[in-house]
């Protein structure tokens, strides 16, 4: 049996496949005449060259980059701070808030915006933390409680300066505004703020009463073409609701 020659041949090379190999064009050039691929990793030389011109940076601009870094150490340390302390203002505004909102559900509304001789109403913790959360949720009850109360100026300055990321609570403030305006014979600005109301995140549950509160304010500013459109938003984005029925009672009315 005869033996096949050892040729040095890959298999790739035997399958056809071109296998190239980095090799210099002088056979007997010596190896570390060949460029390498990262000079910084191969050569220790250009590695030293490198660190000199860093530290020859670091040694020039010295000042410059410790400014730079107690600027923002300063920075982070402040940011800190003021966290650690907004968080404690919280703390308080809640603790000062919690005997008014009792008196809040409890319908003692007066003792609840004022206070009770005991603790600060919501007024007070409104304005004393005004920069926290309870301080702004303390906006929230004096406007309801000021509704309540008939005191529909004060109801919207109140819900005013009131914000909340939870886009129900948001709209609903939107909509006391509009029931304060509407108390005020301002339907026009009312039906404005419940149509803002209903399309704060517009959802099937709510945004329907809203757009009916809106069609109502706009028929008592005359507005009957305004009305219609709120009418038939209803009745087309919202056919499954509960308001549908009135909605097209009050369209057939208007068109008559």
């Amino acid at each position: 049996m005869s033996k096949i020659p050892y040729t040095g041949k890959s298999q790739q090379a035997r399958q056809g496949q071109q296998v190239t190999q980095n090799v210099p064009a002088d056979p007997l050039a010596p190896a570390e005449n060949l460029a390498p691929e990262n000079p910084l990793l191969e050569d220790p030389d250009a590695l030293a060259a490198r660190l000199v011109e860093t530290e020859d940076f670091v040694r020039s601009n010295r000042n410059l980059l410790l400014g730079i870094l107690a600027v923002v150490v300063l920075a982070v340390v402040g940011a800190f701070g003021f966290y650690t302390w907004r968080n404690q203002q919280d703390s308080k505004a809640q603790a000062s808030m919690f005997r008014a909102v009792n008196n809040w559900e409890a319908d003692s509304l007066t003792k609840a915006i004022k206070g009770d001789g005991k603790a600060p109403g919501l007024v007070t913790v409104a304005n004393e933390y005004s920069n926290t959360k309870a301080g702004n949720l303390a906006n929230f009850y004096a406007g309801v409680a000021s509704l309540k109360k008939g005191d529909y100026k004060a109801a919207l300055d109140y819900l005013e300066d009131f914000t909340s990321d939870d886009y129900l609570v948001q709209s609903r403030a939107y909509a006391l505004m509009g029931d304060a305006q509407l108390e005020l014979n301002k339907p026009k600005e009312a039906a404005d703020l419940y149509a803002k109301a209903a399309d704060h995140n517009a959802n099937e549950y709510f945004s329907p009463s809203y757009l009916l509160k809106e069609a109502t304010a706009r028929e008592v500013a005359k507005d009957e073409e305004g009305a219609l459109k709120a009418y038939e938003r209803i009745i087309t984005e919202y056919p499954a609701s509960q308001e549908v029925a009135e909605a097209r009672q009050y369209k057939a009315k208007l068109e008559k």
